[in-house]
């Protein structure tokens, strides 16, 4: 048995470094910190990790140098070298990180006659394009809403809630069919759709509210009909695209009403607010046949240069929701500018990647390597295996790849390094987990 480890740590120069071969021992070495795997025990299989192909991140790529654009796009996309992305997320239309809000039809087009991807020609589809030349292969790719055109809605305007108008459902359910169909006419295939970026929140920038009910309603009325009879019944439709907090809740009203449920794929999750990832066990123990995905998440309030605590944040939000079923994972804006924008709203976030406009400078986040330790090693359609870890503020997920290897994730947050034993059917390594360490282990037969 070889196995190999990857280390990142605050207080070193490793950064997703290659630390060498871990010899076995027996049994008798044996620290008292044990990780023990147990592949012959599995749980879901895994889709995959990505991020979001925001109109902002596409275009803070267009401002530096072509070269040092690919440089990025290889860092992410590209299977050997990168993190090796396989998932991707797009706006239907303009969200909060476009550089304004915008849709895809003139003014009261009810037919939708007017419909236009022309804008995501400038920046979206050219990033889309090159992150697929850069993996070698198609991304599995979803796609959001965050809200109707403004004269479909109650409140006549794209941003600050309000609701779709009744008159509307049909007309906007099409709407998404008319994307999917031009953006695969781009060559761009779409896996699947979520009904509505956050429904549960009135956001200054572009959002509209559903109720479960109304959600519920909308995709057993219009939204999984129209799918079906526009030859679109293959595609993925996803529910609720919002925080763990209250997902059962709207999981179970949507997903108990068979009506409904026969057009779901599944429940998608964000990260904002708590960290309940329990609740992801309810809705898979009561609908195990429905799947669940993690659909967003980044680091609010503007840029934060050199911070650690970023990338811990993301390492136990991964882990806390796969431990509890989640079956892909797919971050938001893949890069930002300086000021964490362009924002149309001022919303300023964090990305793993950060652009200085300015300097033309690129900074890798903690984050950036923080995702890696598990994208770079965790295959798509690998499944996640047993695992015990006898301690309590480490934190483990560990999965069996299609090869056959093992691929274990353990984050040390402390303050003081911690020695570990990794035990897998007999065979006992030891290695050194440094202080604020994200590690990876990489076990072949």
């Amino acid at each position: 048995m070889e196995m190999k480890i990857f280390q990142t740590a605050k207080n070193t120069g490793d950064r997703l470094a290659d630390k060498g071969n871990l010899a076995a021992s027996n049994e008798a070495d044996l620290q008292h910190t044990v990780l023990k795997l147990d592949p012959e025990k599995k749980y879901q299989s895994f889709m995959g990790f990505g991020g979001a192909f925001t109109e902002a991140a596409a275009y803070t790529l267009a401002q530096i140098p072509a070269e040092d654009r690919l440089k990025v796009i290889e860092s992410y996309f590209n299977q050997e070298t990168g993190l090796g992305y396989s998932l991707g997320r797009t706006h239907i239309h303009s969200c909060d990180f476009a550089l304004e809000n915008y849709t895809y039809v003139e003014e009261n087009d009810v037919e939708l006659k007017t419909f236009s991807i022309e804008r995501e020609h400038k920046y979206v589809l050219p990033l889309i394009k090159d992150a697929v030349k850069a993996r070698g292969e198609e991304f599995t790719m979803l796609s959001s809403p965050w809200s109707p055109p403004a004269w479909m809605k109650t409140n006549n305007e794209m941003n600050n809630g309000g609701k779709l108008k009744p008159e509307f459902y049909g007309a906007w359910a099409l709407y998404y069919t008319k994307y999917i169909k031009e953006m695969e006419k781009e060559g761009v295939p779409i896996w699947g759709i979520t009904v509505q970026n956050e429904p549960e929140a009135t956001q200054v920038w572009d959002s509209c509210r559903y109720t479960a009910e109304e959600e519920r309603d909308f995709v057993k009325n219009h939204l999984g009909p129209v799918m079906e009879k526009e030859g679109l019944g293959d595609k993925k439709i996803i529910i609720w695209d919002h925080n763990r907090d209250i997902a059962y809740e709207r999981a179970k009203t949507i997903l108990s009403d068979s009506e409904s449920a026969k057009y779901i794929w599944g429940t998608g999750l964000h990260w904002y607010v708590s960290e309940e990832f329990e609740n992801l066990s309810k809705i898979h123990d009561e609908f195990p046949d429905k799947h669940l995905i993690f659909t967003e998440g980044c680091i609010e309030g503007g840029v934060q240069l050199g911070a650690w605590h970023t990338g811990e944040r993301y390492a136990r939000n991964i882990m806390g929701d796969i431990n509890n079923w989640l079956e892909g994972w797919v971050d938001w804006n893949i890069v930002l500018n300086e000021q964490g924008g362009p924002n149309h709203v001022g919303n300023y976030c964090d990305a793993p990647v950060i652009v200085d406009t300015k300097t033309g400078e690129i900074h890798y986040n903690s984050s950036f390597y923080y995702i890696g330790h598990f994208s770079k090693y965790i295959k798509p359609n690998a499944v996640r295996i047993a695992h015990e870890l006898n301690h309590e503020s480490l934190k483990s997920v560990s999965f069996q790849n299609q090869d056959g290897s093992i691929a274990a994730v353990v984050m040390n947050d402390e303050d003081q390094s911690e020695t570990i034993s990794i035990s897998i059917e007999g065979n006992v390594t030891k290695a050194e987990l440094p202080e604020h360490s994200i590690t990876t282990f990489i076990v072949k037969s």
